[in-house]
């Protein structure tokens, strides 16, 4: 599965996408993610992606011209189709079920807007999905792309170690996941319940 992430901010993915299951993932060939940087579809010298809002109102609204460039170059780089999503806190909640859907996508172009927001005609006419990890503001859409590319990632096959780690995630089957423990039996007078001790794992 291919993830391409739009962002001005590249450089906020390199620890996690180089590091545990999402690194071993892409050294592996399960998952291929490419970052673009919106500036660079910028026209002018100071690399503009920004401008301030018709009608007035605090802070900054990021430009079409950009991000429209950039999404029509970003398509053509691979015949895959590609799903556009755009994090923001107005989109579908991000869920299990979202996560599935997302999943049985061949590739998905995750957008990071900063400042106010993006020009209401990119949204109209470039994004197939808005997507929100939850009723609160952050700084910009680049930690809600994280935590969907991991979420999506998983569900990738080869991408776990275990095909048993995904049966069996605290979600899957609307259940949360049981108490785990591990060595030793006790630690400061806590012990580890006795049926785990046991071997009966089935009670």
């Amino acid at each position: 599965m291919r993830f391409d992430i739009l962002t001005i901010f590249p450089g906020m993915f390199d620890g996690p996408l180089s590091e545990s299951i999402l690194g071993r993932a892409r050294e592996a060939g399960h998952i291929s993610v490419h970052l673009h940087d919106l500036r660079d579809w910028a026209h002018d010298r100071h690399r503009t992606v920004d401008d301030y809002p018709f009608g007035g109102g605090a802070g900054m609204v990021m430009k079409p011209e950009p991000l429209f460039e950039a999404i029509e170059a970003i398509a053509s780089e691979d015949p895959a189709p590609l799903f556009r999503v755009f994090l923001s806190p107005q989109g579908r909640r991000l869920d299990r079920a979202l996560v599935g859907e997302l999943a049985q996508q061949e590739r998905l172009l995750l957008i990071c807007g900063r400042y106010e927001g993006i020009d209401q005609r990119v949204l109209d006419h470039a994004v197939d999905l808005e997507v929100s990890i939850g009723d609160f503001v952050v700084s910009g859409g680049e930690l809600p792309a994280m935590l969907l590319l991991d979420a999506v990632a998983r569900q990738v096959p080869g991408v776990l170690g275990s095909e048993g780690s995904l049966e069996e995630e605290s979600f899957d089957g609307g259940l949360l996941e049981y108490p785990q423990y591990t060595r030793p039996a006790e630690f400061n007078g806590w012990t580890v319940p006795e049926v785990l001790l046991s071997g009966n794992h089935a009670a």
